[in-house]
């Protein structure tokens, strides 16, 4: 992250000592991207964080994926992925869907009500959001507590784990990279500038340590291997448990932001799907589109015109309200629609016409672009309408905004 936090007890200077009140020695862990070149904190275990004492494979969920061949525009309905009431015995972790994925993201889906075993990502930074749902995420470095509309961002190789207080719909960012907020936001020392759609009071991270007592604790890594996925899993097993940080100080940390806080930029005509980004990690950003007072030119156009994004796919999943390009579309909520690059794509033919004189639109949705094609997990495959792609030739169809 981009601004320094301190949390419970840390000693004044780093890199010395830090003892308790037994006068045994804390172990300092430095927790850091790009080697020592980037942001980083600073966590004082009680025990000693790299005592393992089993290494076991962890036989991940099915992760393949296979191309979007011949090419053509999909519309995925997630909702039918799980039964609520057997999701209410499924995890955050464990009972994830692969939804569609490439060499650098993976966007999967689950419903979940009990917490999920303790887990790692050591492959990229997880961006997660809760379209459902509350309840905190326990990790080593305290608790960040979550709510409908969350984007909760996870660094990678963060020990955690998901503790819903209700059923919670999780649309889960996986990145093989980093995930931040875009550069044109930030000053030269990182700071949110005033063109930012938000700022950093509107982010939030632990207030406090979370001190978990325990021996023998298993933990779920998920790491770079061989394999068509080129994803693998290990369950490693820790003499002490993770969640014994009694303090932390830098500017690496889970966090959570509420698209409630974000301030949407208008403008006098349509404004690009730019303006609406969020976050970017290497080769994709993420975007949301939200309850907004739109264009006030008189002759303006609200909806999106017609559009072909060469050099990327496009991913919308539709969370709430009634997205204006998509009236009549039969999309509904919890729905995804995915644009392959290169395939000219738009609002459906009526909604031009309907959008004109509108001054509001009440819509939410959040939207990833690749800039690398994407190709169809399990999910993605087994809810797949077959018939988006053609929708536009009976004159119901059209493209994402």
């Amino acid at each position: 992250m981009a601004y320094y936090r301190r949390v419970g007890e840390v000693p004044r200077q780093r890199h010395t000592q830090l003892r308790g009140e037994d006068g045994r020695l804390r172990y300092e862990e430095l927790m850091g991207e790009e080697g020592f070149s980037s942001d980083s904190s600073l966590l004082y275990h009680r025990g000693v964080p790299t005592a393992i004492t089993a290494s076991e494979t962890w036989e991940l969920p099915d992760l393949a994926t296979a191309p979007n061949h011949p090419l053509r525009p999909l519309h995925l309905q997630l909702h039918a992925l799980f039964d609520d009431a057997e999701a209410k015995a499924f995890d955050a972790v464990t009972a994830r869907r692969l939804v569609l994925g490439n060499a650098d993201v993976r966007i999967s889906y689950v419903v979940a009500g009990e917490a999920s075993p303790y887990y790692r990502n050591a492959i990229g930074d997880e961006c997660v959001f809760v379209e459902e749902g509350a309840g905190v995420v326990e990790t080593v470095l305290g608790v960040v507590p979550y709510r409908a509309g969350d984007y909760v961002v996870i660094p990678r190789a963060t020990t955690h784990r998901w503790v819903p207080a209700e059923l919670s719909r999780l649309y889960a960012i996986e990145a093989n990279s980093h995930i931040a907020p875009p550069k044109r936001y930030l000053s030269r020392f990182g700071q949110l500038l005033e063109h930012a759609p938000y700022c950093e009071r509107d982010l939030h991270g632990p207030d406090e340590p979370l001190l978990v007592d325990g021996t023998d604790v298993e933990v779920l890594v998920k790491h770079r291997g061989p394999g068509p996925s080129g994803v693998v899993g290990t369950r490693m097993t820790y003499s002490t448990h993770p969640f014994d940080v009694v303090g932390w100080d830098g500017c690496l940390y889970p966090y959570t932001f509420n698209v409630e806080d974000y301030m949407p930029i208008t403008g006098k005509v349509h404004q690009p799907p730019p303006v609406h980004q969020v976050f970017e990690g290497y080769n994709f950003v993420v975007c949301n589109f939200l309850p907004r007072k739109v264009d006030y030119h008189p002759l303006s156009i609200p909806v999106p015109y017609y559009h072909s994004n060469v050099d990327s796919d496009e991913v919308m999943f539709y969370v709430a309200g009634d997205y204006e390009s998509r009236k009549g579309s039969g999309i509904g909520l919890g729905s995804i629609t995915l644009h392959p690059g290169g395939m000219a794509h738009g609002p459906q033919p009526g909604a031009v016409e309907a959008s004109l004189g509108v001054h509001e639109f009440d819509e939410t949705a959040v939207m990833v672009d690749t800039f690398r094609p994407l190709e169809v997990g399990e999910a993605g495959a087994a809810t797949d309408d077959g018939v988006y792609a053609f929708s536009a030739a009976r004159g119901s169809g059209g493209g994402a905004g």
